[in-house]
């Protein structure tokens, strides 16, 4: 059985040509053809050797995620559902802007928590992503971009990225190693319901990548019923970990904030959230809601998110409104459903 060479890290694949006789500078070689150029045949790779080449094709391949659907919206965002070795199926999505190309990347299939504004999670757990099919979505990604560059990954597709976070991590080593991927840390964030022991575990780890947290609700009662991740990690325990996070000078954690018309998105919510997030380096976020067939939730007014905005702001916090993108192809936040 040939080995894809997609599935290995630097250090794996270096690994793997020495076993079949090979210097290790041979993997270097390859890196570059099959990631800074996009090359798949062995027999175009020039600067090896016809010998190796023959070796490298009898028992390697360079295959990657099967795309099985892609989808392309009115406003241009695109969505791609890829089907996994054993049958699991995830989605990722493409959002092109002026000044950069963003992927939303999944890092589970499925999601076992349960907010009740996500589709994702309507559907269960089915189980994490290993390194290479996560990275697999930003290869295929990068070529269906062209000949616009893949210029941010933000992980707030499918699943709860802190939940996987063996596998989230060699990922992300992977995409940003020069030799690989090449893309810049800062250019890559990580999205969490608020896995207080994954904030840890991401800060510990030193990957130097950005962090944003969906808070979605100012009291516990409400976030209990909304995420009900809050009952183990309520509001004031995040907030503190939150202001324990490494961060330089340049950084601040962004706070995702999704309107849902009518339960969260009042003037007194506002101020809820500002007193909150008081003395936390931050950006705010506010997603006003993308229904989805079957939802007990509304979008808010326009007026109303203009004035959750506004009193962020009387408080002196930068506060965004993040319009939806994708909403006619169920590709807009919280609309992942693996394809069902």
């Amino acid at each position: 059985m040939k080995t894809d060479l997609l599935t290995l890290g630097n250090d794996g694949l270096k690994s793997f040509v020495e076993g079949l006789g090979m210097p290790g500078y041979r993997a270097a070689q390859i890196l570059n053809w099959v990631y800074a150029r996009g090359v798949t045949d062995f027999s175009e790779m020039t600067n090896i050797s016809k010998a190796d080449r023959g070796i490298l094709a009898a028992n390697a391949e360079v295959i990657g995620l099967g795309l099985a659907d892609r989808l392309v919206s009115s406003d241009g965002t695109e969505k791609y559902l890829f089907t996994l070795s054993d049958g699991a199926k995830v989605e990722s999505v493409m959002i092109p802007e002026e000044d950069r190309v963003t992927l939303c990347v999944s890092s589970q299939a499925g999601c076992a928590l349960g907010c009740r504004f996500c589709l994702t999670g309507a559907g269960g757990f089915v189980r994490d992503l290993v390194p290479h099919e996560i990275t697999g979505q930003v290869y295929v990604a990068i070529k269906l971009a062209r000949p616009r560059e893949l210029t941010n990954l933000v992980f707030m597709g499918m699943g709860e990225p802190l939940l996987n976070t063996a596998n989230l991590f060699e990922a992300i080593r992977r995409l940003t190693d020069p030799a690989m991927f090449a893309i810049s840390t800062r250019r890559v964030t990580v999205s969490t319901s608020g896995v207080i022991p994954g904030i840890k575990a991401l800060g510990d780890a030193d990957l130097g990548v950005s962090l944003a947290v969906s808070v979605n609700a100012t009291t516990d009662e409400a976030r209990d019923v909304l995420m009900p991740i809050n009952r183990k990690y309520p509001l004031k325990k995040l907030v503190l970990a939150l202001k324990g996070f490494p961060l330089d000078s340049r950084r601040r954690i962004t706070i995702e904030y999704v309107l849902l018309g009518g339960l969260n998105d009042t003037l007194e919510d506002a101020r809820r959230l500002a007193v909150l997030l008081r003395g936390l380096r931050c950006k705010v976020n506010l997603i006003p809601y993308n229904a989805h067939a079957g939802s007990e939730y509304r979008a808010p007014s326009r007026r109303a998110v203009l004035a959750f905005q506004a009193m962020l702001q009387d408080y002196d916090y930068t506060a965004f409104i993040r319009d939806s993108r994708g909403g006619d192809i169920l590709a807009a936040c919280g609309q992942l459903a693996g394809g069902r």
